[in-house]
């Protein structure tokens, strides 16, 4: 279930994105408004959008760590990726951390 047919998760996240095939959970809906987060700043911030981890055996489906910028801020953004029905579901976002992210943030600190 969910295994990609297509090789490019990144072009994929991004085509869905585009088109607004997009699940919101409710656990995304909370977090964005607990960080001060908004909704158009995943939608809007898409040209920047990198996979800086990815988990292709998640229990569900695909699931990627996205580095975006939205204007000056920069933020992560869990995605699941439903290959078979063409849509995206944004699990969390948050904006990271020095504490946990090296420069960047786009790589872990080793602890």
């Amino acid at each position: 279930m969910g295994k990609p047919k297509n090789k490019k998760p990144l072009e994929f996240i991004k085509s869905c994105i585009r088109r607004r095939s997009i699940l919101w959970t409710y656990h995304v809906n909370m977090r964005l408004k607990e960080r001060f987060i908004p909704r158009e700043a995943v939608l809007f911030s898409i040209d920047t959008y990198e996979i800086i981890e990815s988990y292709p055996d998640d229990k569900y489906f695909p699931r990627f760590l996205i580095w975006a910028q939205y204007e000056k801020a920069i933020m992560h953004i869990h995605i699941a990726a439903d290959f078979e029905n063409e849509t995206v579901i944004i699990i969390t976002a948050y904006k990271p951390t020095e504490e946990k992210w090296a420069k960047g943030f786009k790589q872990r600190r080793q602890s």
